[in-house]
């Protein structure tokens, strides 16, 4: 089965030939020495400013969304979530269930995120913003810097999602002022599921995770930076998948980040163009590298996921409720070639005749 998903993706060989190894055990001074290695690269691709500190979570990304909120959110904020789709949606509900009062700035599918709908929330009061800034479920890319300087003037902490658009799009930390940036392995680093990722700005460090108090025991920032000065984590961490990271991050550190985003920029504009010559209708607003949200008219997307999955095995990605009726993405994440979405779309050409 060959995977078109956003994540898992296909993984490179060589990853897949180190997750082949023994686990060896990680409390010793090398797998610490691993671990400072694996944060001095993560930070430096995300252009972090200096004295920032790195979180690694065995957990999902919606295990590091939740840990951020924990960790640098309490009841006397007011927040402003971007409510693009559902994991928009999924920020929301962690405000909701964890009582930090927000407002939502919905899109309904097909909008673009513009700055006149931004303007509306100036001078409200809002201490931080919550959003992916790839809205995943449908493949709308954000401004990142316009949504960086409506922080700016309003004062407000940066939070954000970053889990498909890392190392796919430009993403830069310090420019735009980012106070917190989540990511996770198994988009572009092309590593199994089970590590997340959080960024944290010296600014964010000092004014909330140390003056916030401790919520919950697993997701303590304050304890994982602790151990992290020993480069550990508190409890036991993928191991695993640690050290695929760090072979990842060598890899990519080597041929720069740039490179990194021009390989994902190359499939999805050669996808994107084969689309249009097809006329495989594409969604209009922004997108990311990651992925290529197509639209299905007749409302038939789930009928065209399993024949491309049973007949042909390709796995595109569907996504939930009425929205999946009308599309499917397409992601250009890990160890794909043009050659592979050639092959794609004339099999996709072949089931919508």
């Amino acid at each position: 089965m060959k995977l078109f998903t956003v994540g898992p993706v296909d993984m490179y060989e060589e990853t897949l030939n180190i997750g082949g190894q023994p686990i060896p055990y990680f409390r010793t001074d090398e797998f610490s020495q691993v671990m400072f290695h694996i944060q001095d690269k993560f930070l430096d691709l995300l252009g972090a400013p200096t004295d920032s500190r790195l979180i690694t979570l065995t957990a999902s990304g919606t295990g590091a969304m939740e840990a951020s909120v924990l960790n640098v959110l309490d009841g006397k904020d007011k927040v402003l979530v971007i409510e693009g789709g559902s994991f928009g949606k999924r920020f929301a509900q962690i405000c909701e269930l964890h009582q930090i009062p927000y407002d939502s700035l919905v899109l309904e599918f097909g909008e673009a995120l513009t700055k006149e709908r931004l303007d509306a929330y100036e001078g409200k009061g809002y201490t931080a913003l919550l959003v992916n800034i790839h809205e995943t479920s449908v493949g709308q890319l954000y401004d990142y810097r316009m949504l960086g300087e409506f922080c700016r003037k309003n004062n407000m902490y940066y939070i954000v999602d970053a889990i498909s658009s890392f190392l796919a799009d430009e993403l830069n930390m310090e420019e735009s002022r980012m106070d917190v940036v989540i990511t996770a392995s198994q988009k572009a680093l092309a590593l199994p599921p089970g590590l997340s990722f959080v960024a944290l700005s010296p600014r964010i460090l000092k004014e909330r995770v140390e003056q916030i108090p401790t919520k919950c025991m697993y997701f303590d920032f304050k304890d994982c930076l602790l151990n992290m000065e020993r480069g550990q984590t508190p409890f036991t961490p993928a191991v695993g998948i640690v050290y695929q990271l760090q072979q990842r991050l060598e890899d990519i550190s080597k041929r720069g980040i740039n490179s990194e985003i021009e390989h994902h920029r190359r499939l999805a504009e050669a996808f994107r163009a084969m689309c249009v010559k097809a006329n495989i209708p594409v969604v209009k607003y922004p997108k990311s590298n990651a992925l290529t949200t197509i639209e299905f008219p007749e409302g038939n997307a789930l009928e065209v996921f399993r024949i491309m999955k049973d007949k042909y095995g390709k796995m595109l990605t569907p996504s939930g409720g009425e929205v999946g009726k009308r599309v499917l993405r397409v992601g250009h994440l890990g160890c794909k070639t043009v050659s592979e979405y050639e092959e794609l779309i004339k099999e996709l050409k072949e089931v919508l005749g």
